[in-house]
């Protein structure tokens, strides 16, 4: 029972999140003149039509990876113009920042308001940490519920967050990084992106790096949450 009911948190802040990050980017494209996700009904935060989109990453691989490792990972998508994305490369990537950002906004909150309650003697940093324990309560019942909440949402949106900043194709990172490119080049990089195959072969890849990536990530955000405990 208490497997399944951290699954379903598990599920809910991940459904929560995702629908965020991508509504973040359906948002920031229609404000950028781009209508596509915006007829297709991803400017919502009703999961929903995002679910609709893309009812594997939301909920077959977010379910598996959970029974398989205790964490969450899957994804959803917007829809864009490839054309308007050609025609203004700092338009769309400033639409793919929009995702993570929202990600790391949420991760924020979550660590204010462990902090909050450290403060007020709710929550306290335990000795050991995992991605289901951040933080930990005095008390049971709906403090206890709250530190596996916030626990829970900060480590999933990190995990969000830092997987979706890798600079591969198809994720968010590699469309970022045309902020820093001339348009002519970024053109040219995102002809060559968009190739059939080359998202597959990234998400392989970036799998593999996430995997020495994450652990890392999530000790050094521990560590501004608790600077005066210095965990390794």
């Amino acid at each position: 029972m208490d497997k399944f009911a951290d699954g379903l948190t598990w599920y809910i802040i991940f459904l929560f999140s995702t629908t965020l990050h991508e509504a973040s980017h359906a948002f920031i494209s229609y404000k950028f003149g781009d209508r596509t996700a915006y007829e297709g009904g991803q400017v919502s935060l009703n999961p929903v039509p995002h679910v609709k989109r893309e009812p594997f990453g939301t909920v077959v691989v977010p379910i598996l990876s959970f029974l398989l490792g205790g964490w969450m990972i899957g994804w959803a998508s917007a829809p864009y113009n490839v054309n308007w994305a050609m025609t203004y490369p700092k338009k769309s990537a400033a639409m793919a920042l929009g995702g993570p950002l929202a990600n790391l906004s949420i991760l924020l909150l979550c660590a204010i308001v462990i902090r909050l309650g450290i403060s007020s003697d709710i929550f306290y940093a335990p000795d050991s940490i995992n991605v289901s324990t951040i933080t930990r309560a005095y008390e049971g019942g709906i403090y206890a519920a709250m530190a596996k909440f916030l626990s829970i949402g900060f480590s999933l949106n990190l995990i969000l967050f830092t997987f979706n900043l890798l600079p591969i194709p198809p994720l968010d990172g590699s469309a970022i990084i045309k902020f820093f490119m001339p348009d002519e080049f970024a053109r040219k990089y995102m002809n060559f992106v968009y190739q059939p195959g080359i998202g597959i072969i990234g998400i392989l890849v970036a799998w593999n790096l996430f995997d020495h990536i994450y652990f890392k990530a999530l000790l050094f955000f521990i560590n501004l949450l608790y600077p005066e405990n210095h965990y390794e």
